[in-house]
């Protein structure tokens, strides 16, 4: 069942004071009215006193119903600042170290000592972390009376007065705005404005403070839809290095999944390699032998011939 914030409150209680101010100054005229008709001077006399009783009632009413939005609305911020449900606190999730800690189990007395809780561990103050303390850029010392007001959260805009403000959002969330409003700031100091989800850093903006001195004032965080993990965040302002407000929300819902992306892959077409046919090798033809043949011709010649013949 849906719940009515402090902000819904505060109008509909100006509504009632408005709607019985019009009824109260409606009836104290009417008496008055019929006053004057009476006979009898003290009745008279009587009536006429009820009716502008009725109708300075009426006026103080009227006037409680212009001061209350005014006045009222910022002072019960500061009794009753908006959080979230406290079962969904990080204290389930963010020390680990519990069961983890072989002290646990190894010393007798930790189940003796309040030591062990399921409270959370985390820093009770926040600070800035070092590598984005590097990144000051302002040499303004900043003004320590500097004044902040708790942070309120909305996705349609970062004008102020904040426009739907809420405490708990569903997925898909969006752009979301985180609105305060601050007195006393020096223009040119440092401040710096850190995004956690369950204790964890996710987001942050550090920068000289280029507004003025006082009014209203925003940080701002438009991550991809799917970053919006289910869970608590929580958004700490800092001035320098002096913590000087926060608030947290509730994203519930799942957050939608990116569309896949389709990576092309190669496939490789075999190709199929000759192999090289052998060769015979030539045989070597052999040469033919010359066989000399020599024939003798009777002494009685004057000289002898020779003839050669070729044998294969």
């Amino acid at each position: 069942m849906p719940f009515m914030d402090i902000q819904s409150g505060v109008i509909a209680l100006v509504l009632l004071l408005v709607l019985f101010a019009v009824i109260g100054g409606r009836s104290g005229l009417l008496a008055i009215q019929a006053a004057r008709k009476m006979t009898f001077y003290r009745l008279r006399r009587q009536r006429e006193a009820r009716g502008w009783q009725i109708l300075g009632v009426s006026v103080l009413l009227l006037l409680l119903a212009i001061l209350l939005p005014i006045y009222g609305l910022p002072i019960a911020y500061d009794y009753f600042p908006p959080t979230p449900v406290p079962t969904l606190t990080p204290t389930i999730t963010i020390v680990p170290s519990i069961t983890l800690s072989p002290t646990i189990t190894l010393t007798p007395t930790i189940t003796d000592t309040p030591l062990v809780t399921d409270t959370a561990t985390a820093s009770p103050t926040p600070f800035i972390p070092a590598a984005i303390e590097a990144l000051f850029q302002s040499s303004i010392t900043p003004n320590p009376k500097v004044v902040f007001s708790t942070l309120q959260f909305t996705t349609d805009s970062s004008a102020y007065p904040v426009t739907n403000p809420g405490t708990v959002f569903q997925n898909p969330v969006g752009h979301m705005y985180a609105i305060f409003t601050y007195d006393q700031m020096i223009p040119g100091s440092q401040w710096t404005a850190l995004w956690f989800h369950e204790g964890t850093l996710i987001h942050y903006e550090t920068k000289p403070w280029d507004g003025g001195t006082g009014g209203s004032g925003f940080t701002d965080w438009n991550p991809s839809p799917e970053q919006w993990i289910p869970g608590l965040f929580e958004v700490q302002i800092f001035v320098g290095e002096e913590f000087v407000g926060n608030g947290r929300f509730l994203v519930q819902g799942n957050p939608p999944t990116p569309a896949p992306t389709i990576t092309p892959t190669f496939t490789r077409i075999p190709t199929h390699t000759l192999s090289p046919s052998s060769t015979p090798t030539p045989s070597r033809t052999p040469l033919p032998s010359l066989t000399p043949t020599i024939t003798f011709v009777p002494a009685s010649s004057k000289s002898p011939i020779v003839s050669s013949t070729t044998t294969p």
